[in-house]
């Protein structure tokens, strides 16, 4: 009866061992790693491919080898291509490939070892692969057929290796000349164009009283600065006055208009007017402050003289061409956008300079 039972043990043992031993291949066999070259001989300089392939489950982890710049004393790496992953077995499994791009300069048989990866951080390795390096033949018989090395040939430059400096530049200079520009018209407080403006030439005595219109609305002025508003008034005159009797009254002093107007009109015509200048010149040279009503008095006595002088234009004759007045006077928004202007077309002047020093550097350096 011992003995039946120790053969029973024996044949289950023996069972066990059988599984054990058909089982252990297909538990390794959940990782295969596959090392392929496209070519096994190779000339001096010429490059070959090797395919790594990793073939695992999805949810184990790989870390693949680790090479820089030489895969064994001899052999250059060229490239590391990016890992490619495909699925499979509805997504239960992965191959995994990356391709080494290596090439060699000395002629020689090359044993390239065994790749090796972690999956699990367990290692398994591929299979060795061999590598041959020709050098160049040469044909001794015929040293007349060998032909050294070639000299530097220079690659003519084209118009479309010019262009995009020639083009960076005429805009560097476009931008940069606006920029002085627009600096000189806002130091010298004058807009970024001119504004033009077109009006009839109007008569002496209408443009003088367009004046006095406007220096009469401005009641500030006679209240609170009497000498602007003397200087403003007598100005007028002085050029309605050179307009209507022909003579530079705007570079004479009050007394000698008044001597030149006496030539030509009577003495009690023009003698409200001498009161006008003669206050006129006490406010600017001898600080006078008048009455706000002589003020006003003034103002009427220069209508007055204007009205009395002046010539009627006549309805036949042909009136003069029209009269082009520049205005150089720069609004708050003007300012804005001038100091705008100069921003923008610094910036691109410096963006078209860089521009020009990276294609003279790619051109010549």
């Amino acid at each position: 009866m011992m003995k039946y039972n120790s053969s029973k043990r024996y044949v289950k043992a023996l069972w066990c061992a059988l599984l054990l031993f058909i089982a252990a291949p297909a538990v390794k066999a959940q990782v295969t790693v596959e090392a392929t070259i496209d070519s096994l001989q190779l000339l001096i300089g010429e490059q070959a491919k090797i395919k790594l392939q990793v073939s695992m489950d999805a949810n184990q982890k790989l870390r693949l080898p680790l090479l820089r710049d030489t895969l064994v004393t001899g052999v250059e790496i060229l490239d590391v291509a990016k890992p490619d992953t495909q699925l499979l077995n509805n997504d239960k499994r992965w191959l995994i490939s990356q391709e080494y791009t290596i090439t060699s300069f000395d002629s020689a048989l090359y044993y390239l070892p065994p790749f090796e990866v972690l999956v699990n951080d367990q290692a398994y390795r591929s299979k060795a692969l061999a590598l041959k390096v020709y050098s160049i033949p040469v044909d001794t018989l015929h040293p007349d057929q060998f032909f050294g090395p070639k000299d530097i040939r220079e690659v003519p430059i084209t118009w479309n290796d010019l262009a995009p400096l020639v083009y960076s530049a005429l805009a560097m200079l476009i931008l940069g000349a606006a920029a002085v520009f627009f600096i000189i018209r806002y130091r010298d407080n004058k807009p970024i164009i001119k504004i033009i403006k077109i009006e009839p030439k109007l008569p002496p005595h209408q443009a003088a009283m367009k004046k006095i219109e406007e220096i009469k609305a401005d009641k500030q002025v006679r209240r609170e600065d009497p000498k602007l508003y003397y200087t403003e008034l007598t100005e007028v005159l002085r050029t309605y006055i050179k307009d209507r009797f022909g003579f530079n009254a705007l570079e004479m002093t009050s007394s000698e208009i008044i001597e030149h107007l006496l030539e030509v009109k009577d003495q009690q015509s023009i003698s409200d007017l001498k009161t006008l200048f003669m206050t006129a010149d006490l406010v600017k040279f001898a600080k006078h402050a008048p009455m706000m009503n002589e003020n006003d008095m003034n103002l009427v006595n220069a209508v007055d003289f204007i009205n009395q002088t002046k010539v009627e234009e006549d309805p036949n004759v042909k009136k003069e061409p029209t009269e082009i007045r520049v205005e150089e006077k720069r609004s708050k928004q003007g300012r804005i956008a001038l100091l705008c202007s100069i921003s923008v077309v610094s910036i691109g002047a410096v963006v078209c300079l860089y521009l020009v020093i990276c294609h003279i550097i790619d051109l010549f350096f």
